[in-house]
């Protein structure tokens, strides 16, 4: 199997071996995986242009690795466990071997249905068994997977389906989602008759049973999925194939197709996995993630099964039917790795202890925090509350363009420290630079963070326009890709990521980075969450604005705000005092939970027009609340 660390001193001599000789580093990692043919160069790779290819004439399948190579030993093993949204219904599991003859099942159909290798297939379901199952089919065929998390609406669907020019959209009836029935397929309807005249087939799959619309290019998943057979012969990929392509939002409000391949992205989410997470066998792990992001792509789907792991997905949200769902299903399944995001965990917080405190959680051997830095309050009490200070938090960085996490502390080997990414995996060289391109040496320093040294998993193109993956994240620095965050590297070695570099706020000279200040003012007892941009301000330059939610009612505005400023001076000193504090109920998000803080800004400049197309947010009504409240 992959390279699993076990202690610190193995740690120290991996990143040693991978700085020293990385190709033989990540063949190491190849060779422990089913190839159908030997690479016969392990990298080959121009950052300027881009250009960087992995086990270059490697040939293989990454579902005879997720699945295939473990049927004789582990094919009575449960491979996929489902929680279904309502708390009392029945879960349902897959061993190996079930989860095998499915996705066979699932490739025999979309053959029938035309699809071959190349062709790009949109999803667009909640997250139920027939998600992975039919994601994993078009990897085994050679089709290309492109998942659209089921919330954005008809005209981001149709964008993104005819930016891949889709053969085929999959989706299901309805998603439930807490107390309500989402008509998810009357969106995908809404949007073909948008003309995303590419499309061929759409393939429904039943899950409520609820009233749709039937239409020509409409098959019922029952009606051609199970009477196929549970034998498909995977095509041979060459390890440069496209895998799959997921769309990212783009500062030009474009969505950005990132394409991850076959070979290098196997080698790399397995060994992730692996290591951070520090699996055993028999261990139940559960990423709360939805599959339409790169979370659930690389830590539901292919990272434990390439690892053989039981890996479990849930269909409902943390708060249904109450605040508790999230620990009852620890407490049911006896899970052991659990990995969600800080937006969830403050919210939870939020909620009360009471919710945590009656259920079971002594199973828990790690918790991980992924999307965004975790302020210190909210990784305090996860410690304390959730793991009883008996599971260490893996705080993950990484991005949609790494494939996978990048830096992170290892549970039990290295260091946790509240708010710090730590150190980066063995195999991955960061650096931080400062703006006019020199790389900045040294500990105790603050910089723009870069990866000076390609790594398998990593973004190959936006597809479509190869141009613009150049320009976003290779031309900054020479021979280097740019991740478009600040981070600063403390006296230890230890990296804490600060923002987006648009998010660092340039105070009367002094570089402070929004997510340090949201850090501070979240230690406020009567704040549940913050989000801070800079401002345009006469005096100093830029100014510092934050829109603040509540705990509970704020009775007098002015001794609240007072006591917030009391707060950051305490945490950071005076220069990151807010200039400006805006009460407000909600934040704009997107549906991975994601401030947008583009629209926070705009409003925060006094500049509320051109805000773009705010429908795709999870909440797009809150825009209008933060434009009337606005204080300048």
């Amino acid at each position: 199997m992959t390279l699993q660390i076990k202690n610190i001193e193995e740690h120290q001599a991996a990143s040693q071996r991978a700085i020293e000789n990385p190709e033989g580093f990540w063949e190491e990692q190849a060779n422990t995986f089913h190839w159908r043919k030997k690479w016969n160069k392990t990298l080959q790779w121009e950052f300027d242009t881009p250009d960087v290819k992995w086990f270059v004439g490697g040939k293989m399948n990454i579902t005879e690795n997720c699945l295939d190579r473990h049927l004789e030993i582990k094919g009575n093993q449960v491979a996929l466990l489902w929680e279904p949204n309502e708390a009392g219904a029945p879960a349902k599991s897959y061993t190996y071997r079930e989860l095998h003859a499915e996705v066979c099942k699932c490739a025999n159909a979309l053959k029938s249905m035309g699809i071959t290798k190349g062709d790009r297939v949109i999803f667009y379901m909640p997250m139920v068994p027939e998600l992975t199952i039919a994601v994993l089919a078009c990897a085994r065929i050679g089709a290309v997977h492109s998942v659209v998390f089921a919330g954005f609406s008809a005209q981001a669907l149709a964008d993104r389906t005819n930016d891949a020019q889709a053969k085929m959209i999959i989706c299901s009836d309805y998603n439930k989602r807490g107390a309500k029935n989402i008509p998810v397929k009357q969106v995908v309807d809404d949007a073909i008759a948008m003309g995303c005249d590419s499309v061929e087939h759409v393939l429904v799959h039943k899950n409520t049973g609820g009233e749709v619309n039937t239409n020509a290019v409409d098959t019922w998943w029952h009606d051609i999925v199970p009477q196929q057979s549970a034998d498909c012969e995977a095509e041979e990929m060459d390890s440069e194939d496209m895998l799959f392509i997921l769309y990212t939002s783009g500062s030009t409000g474009k969505p950005k197709g990132v394409v991850h391949t076959c070979g290098g992205y196997m080698v790399y989410t397995c060994y992730s996995f692996r290591n951070v997470f520090q699996y055993k066998d028999g261990d139940i792990y559960w990423c709360t993630a939805d599959i339409g992001w790169i979370t659930g792509h690389s830590y539901i789907v292919y990272g434990p099964l390439l690892a053989g792991a039981t890996t479990m997905m849930f269909e409902g949200v943390p708060t249904y039917p109450d605040a508790g769902r999230f620990w009852h299903i620890c407490e049911k399944h006896r899970v052991n790795q659990f990995y969600t995001a800080p937006t969830a965990i403050r919210a939870l917080m939020a909620k009360g202890d009471e919710w945590v405190e009656k259920y079971d959680l002594s199973s828990l051997k790690v918790l991980g925090t992924v999307g965004e830095p975790i302020n210190a309050e909210a990784w305090h009490w996860y410690d304390q509350k959730v793991g009883k200070g008996n599971a260490p938090i893996v705080d993950t960085w990484w991005q949609t363009e790494t494939g996978g996490i990048m830096i992170s502390n290892i549970p039990g080997i290295t260091e946790a420290i509240p708010c710090y990414a730590t150190l980066p995996l063995p195999g991955i060289q960061p650096c931080l630079m400062d703006k006019d391109g020199n790389e900045i040496e040294g500990n105790d320093v603050e910089g723009l963070l870069c990866v000076k040294f390609p790594w398998p998993s990593m973004i190959r193109t936006t597809y479509g326009d190869h141009e613009r993956c150049k320009n976003v994240y290779f031309s900054a620095f020479a021979n280097k890709y740019f991740t478009g965050d600040g981070a600063r590297r403390d006296e230890n070695g230890m990296y804490r990521i600060i923002g987006r570099v648009d998010d660092v706020i340039n105070v009367s000279g002094h570089r402070i980075g929004t997510a340090e200040v949201e850090n501070a003012i979240n230690q406020h007892s009567n704040i549940v969450e913050s989000a801070v941009v800079g401002y345009p301000h006469d005096i100093k330059g830029q100014g510092i604005y934050a829109y603040v939610i509540a705990n509970y009612p704020v009775a007098d505005e002015d001794a609240f705000r007072l006591e917030v400023r009391e707060t950051v001076t305490r945490e950071i000193g005076p220069i990151a005092k807010p200039d400006q504090i805006q009460i407000v109920s909600g934040l704009p998000k997107t549906r991975s939970g994601k401030i947008m803080r583009r629209i926070l800004r705009k409003i925060a400049s006094g500049d509320a027009s051109g805000l773009g197309d705010v429908s795709t947010l999870l909440n797009p009504e809150i825009v209008e609340e933060v434009k009337k409240g606005a204080l300048v």
